[in-house]
């Protein structure tokens, strides 16, 4: 088939590649525009955008998707479907134009976890499973009809970036899975469901903050689900302390909850509801990323 791949992140890299290697026509990439970044502020390709030059695919990059260029080009490349991973919400102009319509792949089983930070939230509240999921996009965000979905188990110890490389990997194969279905003939998947789900919205600087007055198993959980990125926190010294791993020490203690200790080598705990969260690697505002004895040879815990 002659496709269309939009897409912005890494995520987004290992279903294009094996779109690829499955012998579809990636006619064009749609990515974002380069952007300034590091310490020179040098202009950054999208990691989509260095793949299609390393393979000489066809890049564009629109500033406004219902630019009338944009549409016009898209137009003659004539595609027969669109993929769109990880990318910005489509104008409907745009995702009504193949024959075959628009594919999306979304990290979570639809129809729970719609929204832009699936992979978080779902190790936030503590789920045992997720997964990915293939369907046609419509109007509504994540609301298309479903045509795969793969599960994946989250183990008590797996963090957000964890599920997120183990998720590319099943997304790309998902993917390519859907792509046969279509090219077989289908192209109607099933309708999701709407009762009761559980929402994936974005994650804002107030969901970071930890705090202590809950139970030990929901800070471990929030800590698990936003490492490495954007990193659960709390503060030192009236600075930002992001916690990047930590464990969760399940005891009875009449400690003042949030009160920090130490014993100024190894350890470094604060008290919870129901027991201590113990710190384990850390990164103090203005520091580098550190294990907690690093940090402790430097920082003392009155």
């Amino acid at each position: 088939m002659r496709i269309i791949f939009l897409g912005t992140p890494d995520f987004s890299v290992p279903s294009l590649d094996a779109i690829v290697k499955a012998g579809h026509e990636v006619v064009a990439v749609v990515t974002m525009s380069d952007k300034p970044a590091g310490r020179g502020m040098q202009l950054q390709q999208s990691a989509v955008k260095k793949y299609a030059v390393e393979n000489n695919i066809k890049v564009l990059q629109p500033v406004k998707l219902k630019d009338p260029e944009f549409i016009a080009e898209l137009q003659a490349l004539n595609a027969d479907l669109q993929v769109v991973i990880a990318f910005r919400m489509l104008p409907q102009i745009v995702w009504q134009m193949p024959k075959f319509g628009t594919l999306n792949l979304h990290a979570s089983l639809l129809p729970d976890y719609r929204g832009a930070a699936p992979i978080n939230w779902a190790i936030i509240n503590g789920e045992t499973k997720t997964g990915v999921s293939t369907f046609f996009l419509k109007h509504e965000i994540d609301t298309g009809d479903v045509l795969l979905t793969k599960e994946v188990a989250i183990t008590p110890t797996m963090n957000a970036g964890e599920l997120h490389d183990l998720l590319m990997q099943i997304g790309a194969e998902t993917v390519v899975k859907s792509l046969a279905l279509i090219e077989n003939g289908s192209t109607k998947g099933t309708p999701q469901g709407d009762d009761n789900n559980k929402m994936a919205p974005k994650i804002f600087k107030e969901h970071c903050l930890i705090n202590f007055n809950q139970n030990g198993q929901n800070i471990y959980n929030l800590i698990r689900g936003l490492s490495p990125y954007p990193a659960a926190f709390t503060h030192f010294d009236n600075k930002i302390l992001k916690v990047y791993e930590a464990s969760f020490e399940a005891t009875n203690h009449q400690e003042p909850i949030g009160k920090m200790m130490s014993d100024n080598k190894t350890f470094l705990k604060l008290a919870c509801q129901d027991g201590y969260i113990h710190l384990l690697q850390i990164q103090l505002e203005g520091k580098k990323r550190m294990k907690v004895d690093e940090f402790l040879r430097g920082n003392k815990i009155s």
